[in-house]
């Protein structure tokens, strides 16, 4: 099967509100005019209402390309990401947590993911219940986006999420709230499933780039960095990636199939 390449394009924290109605019509204009498919990462809302949500699904409106999104925190907000994810989705939205997708030939895997920091100092689940029961919510996360790994059968496998899986894009963030942009955790099913590409959000003042220990590139488009670091260009990222299937059961590098 002759190779295409597929043009991604990927933002997140869109923070819609009450008030939001018209202010992403000309961004989602121009990502159409840019991109075969959209991916969001995270905060899609500001406080996880549904008024902010059905806001964004009449902006949503004016696409005609595929559009897979995951939650962020913001969305959970106020104990309503039920409804919020059922307005979205039924806006036309591929709304994932702990699943993938195939958009134009490309494997989407999403999944909201959590804190807990990175590396050797990242918090392990030792002493107090509260502890454990924060290690064990990036834990699940994990699994989750290892799930989604698994069922892809694409050459091109893109994931989605909202918190950070590596340090690299979250620098120039206070030091002192790094556990809570991300976890280091969620890096072992990229680099073990060999993800073509990762998007992120949340690490409002960290980096755009950065990558996995194995050199899978990771990318913050978080809305405000964008906007803040290119005032000039429109404020996504755009990455081609190769969409041609595979032979079934070489979706990754081991795991549960």
């Amino acid at each position: 099967m002759a190779e295409t390449v597929v043009r991604v394009a990927a933002i997140a924290d869109l923070h819609c509100t009450r008030t939001s109605q018209g202010a992403f019509q000309p961004l989602f204009a121009r990502i159409q005019e840019s991109a075969d498919i959209l991916l969001i990462g995270g905060d899609l809302t500001d406080y996880g209402m549904p008024e902010e949500a059905r806001v964004l699904g009449r902006e949503l409106g004016a696409l005609r390309i595929p559009v897979a999104a995951v939650m962020g925190n913001h969305d959970v907000e106020s104990g309503k990401a039920d409804e919020v994810r059922g307005i979205l989705v039924d806006a036309g939205m591929v709304v994932l947590d702990g699943d993938a997708c195939e958009l134009h030939g490309i494997g989407v895997a999403g999944v909201k993911g959590f804190g807990g920091g990175f590396g050797k100092r990242a918090l392990g689940p030792w002493g107090e219940e509260p502890i454990k029961t924060f290690v064990r919510s990036a834990v699940e996360e994990t699994l989750k986006l290892e799930s989604a790994l698994a069922r892809l059968r694409t050459m091109g496998r893109v994931v989605i999420m909202h918190y950070a899986p590596v340090r690299d894009t979250c620098d120039g963030e206070p030091f002192e709230i790094y556990p809570f942009l991300g976890s280091s955790r969620l890096e072992e099913p990229i680099n073990r499933y060999a993800a073509s590409v990762v998007f992120h959000g949340h690490a409002h003042s960290g980096r755009p780039e950065g990558k996995t220990s194995a050199g899978v590139p990771v990318y913050n488009v978080a809305l405000p960095l964008l906007q803040r670091l290119f005032p000039d260009q429109p404020p996504f990222r755009i990455v081609e990636i190769p969409a041609q299937p595979v032979t079934s059961g070489a979706a990754g590098r081991g795991g549960v199939q």
